[in-house]
């Protein structure tokens, strides 16, 4: 591996005078400068960004912690950062918990040891109930998606229980009368999505039936072996909506199995707008979640408290809407 003295050698100047030129710092001449960054670029040398960083005692490196990369909720978010952060002169690390707690501990611990600048996380549901430990890391952080209420931190959420409420509402409105909903179980996204299904049937004076609830891991084939169980009710639903897209897809299968029509027989209606749920026939009436604004929000948020780590922490709760195809409006 090139180090710096290989390109102090080759450019026959010090060690420190190579590194000023790296680091871009003053009083060194022109001619030097050149002569050194054409010894780098001949050579092919990499600093060392962690000893530089520790050196330094701030990175420019944000660390992305995300429940599931799969979902594209969390790839448009991570587009987000990404894009915010390059612009605000920020690297990314992005990794992915799968929803398992040990896994985001262990995420936790490496953005600590590399020096990490600041955390953009969407939490598991022990992380939720144990922010004190990860407050104790003293790393600035911005959580993103599920909400926390009793610690003082950046929190960007989406306003779950109103577009949840509007989905359900909007299925009673055309005369759906079963309505299922199939909700993520290891978060406060699924608790208030399942709130705003509660309201939303409460108000239309409907009851509702806990056959018709399923609190399930949020991927596609929990989706699928849900919504199979619920088509074998002696009375299935006649509507489904989904908490979020993979879930979606699921459903999708388990209702092509039984051959049943979209709208005619069963509604069907998801979280998140994705580029299939419109191109697929009948197209599926999705709430369009804010997921690009939430993660350029999130990153501009924890900058902020980078550069001032005493400002006020803020709760920031973004507006989605209702995109209504034709997978939900009856004939």
């Amino acid at each position: 591996m090139v180090t710096i003295k290989d390109v102090a050698s080759a450019a026959g100047v010090s060690t420190a005078t190579v590194s000023r030129v790296i680091a871009d710092k003053p009083h060194v001449s022109d001619a030097v400068r050149e002569k050194v960054m054409a010894a780098v670029e001949q050579l092919g040398y990499r600093p060392n960004l962690v000893a530089q960083n520790l050196r330094a005692q701030q990175s420019k490196i944000l660390g992305l912690i995300v429940s599931d990369i799969q979902n594209p909720f969390f790839r448009h978010i991570s587009r987000a950062v990404e894009d915010t952060a390059h612009e605000n002169g920020y690297s990314v690390i992005l990794c992915n918990t799968d929803e398992n707690p040990d896994k985001e501990k262990m995420y936790l611990q490496l953005m600590q040891d590399q020096n990490t600048a600041g955390i953009i996380l969407s939490p598991t549901k022990r992380a939720s109930r144990e922010f004190e430990r990860i407050l104790k890391l003293n790393i600035p952080l911005a959580v993103i998606d599920r909400r926390v209420a009793d610690f003082d931190i950046d929190n960007i959420v989406t306003d779950n229980l109103f577009l949840a409420e509007k989905i359900t509402s909007h299925f009673c409105e055309n005369g759906y009368q079963r309505i299922a909903g199939l909700f993520g179980d290891s978060s406060t996204t699924g608790i208030e999505r399942h709130q705003g299904y509660l309201s939303a049937l409460k108000k239309a004076g409907r009851n509702a039936l806990k056959e018709l609830v399923r609190f399930i891991a949020p991927r596609e084939l929990t989706g699928y072996e849900a919504a199979r169980d619920l088509l074998e009710l002696a009375q299935p639903p006649d509507a489904i909506f989904t908490s979020n897209s993979l879930l979606a897809v699921g459903v999708l299968l388990a209702i092509k199995e039984k051959n049943l029509s979209i709208p005619g027989q069963i509604g069907l209606a998801t979280f998140d707008d994705t580029s299939w749920a419109k191109l697929v026939t009948p197209s599926i009436t999705v709430v369009d979640q804010p997921a690009y604004e939430i993660g350029q929000t999130a990153t501009e948020m924890l900058i902020k408290r980078i550069k001032d780590p005493s400002r006020s922490a803020r709760k920031v709760i973004l507006k989605g809407h209702l995109i209504v195809r034709q997978s939900s409006v009856r004939p």
